[in-house]
């Protein structure tokens, strides 16, 4: 087995052990995060049995996809999303982790071709309410949960957050609960969500233990990234 093999093995018990603790039976997926990785990477992990991938520039993004087309990649858009990027977003990924506001939603759902299936997405919240941080507060988002809702080529599937770092397991819980506890109250007025983004190398267990469905973690498979050219 490779590094990157051993890697996603022992996540994945990792996983396994944390939904055991937290007496949860449903699925939490492991979403690799590998941007400004070498495709390389991507199709050794690919090999090892990975096959959702998060990415959060879209150039790059779409230069890794024509080189891996023979690999059956599940491909997220986890990062910032720029008015000028959302045609492309749109064409050449299955998920959108970070929809914040409506004007991206509104292009995201004008650019996805009818030829493909509607594109999954999660609003992005900002849970801890820091200036520095994309997503919608709180308050603001059942209003913009309604009107992707209504948006026929978007699927609204969950909620999305990174949340201040600790390295307390108790701040950290504290933290996704929060977002956990917003993702109810969407379930209780009627929204039909299954997805909860939450959780990274240094807090997954902590997401889990609060309901994560999805994991995004990189460095800890693919170690340290490399440097990149913006795009």
């Amino acid at each position: 087995m490779t590094i990157i093999a051993d890697s996603l093995q022992a996540i994945q018990a990792n996983i396994h052990q944390a939904k055991l603790a937290a007496k949860r039976d449903d699925e939490v997926k492991l979403l690799a995060v590998s941007k400004a990785q070498p495709p390389e990477k991507l199709r050794e992990a690919y090999l090892a049995g990975q096959r959702a991938f998060g990415e959060n520039y879209v150039q790059e993004a779409i230069s890794k996809q024509v080189q891996l087309t023979d690999c059956a990649i599940e491909w997220h858009f986890i990062g910032p999303i720029q008015s000028n990027k959302t045609q492309l977003i749109a064409q050449h990924f299955d998920w959108v982790h970070s929809v914040d506001r409506l004007k991206i939603a509104a292009r995201l759902n004008e650019a996805r071709p009818p030829s493909l299936a509607p594109l999954n997405v999660c609003i992005q919240i900002n849970s801890s309410e820091e200036a520095s941080k994309s997503g919608v507060d709180t308050a603001s988002l059942a209003i913009l949960a309604k009107e992707i809702s209504a948006m026929p080529r978007l699927k609204l599937r969950g909620l999305m957050a990174i949340p201040a770092p600790s390295k307390d397991l108790t701040k950290q819980r504290a933290q996704f609960k929060i977002v956990g506890d917003a993702f109810m109250q969407l379930q209780q007025q009627g929204f039909e969500l299954d997805t909860l983004s939450i959780g990274m190398s240094d807090d997954y267990v902590a997401a889990i233990h609060e309901g994560a469905t999805i994991v995004r973690i990189g460095s800890t498979i693919f170690g340290a990234r490399p440097s990149r050219q913006n795009n």
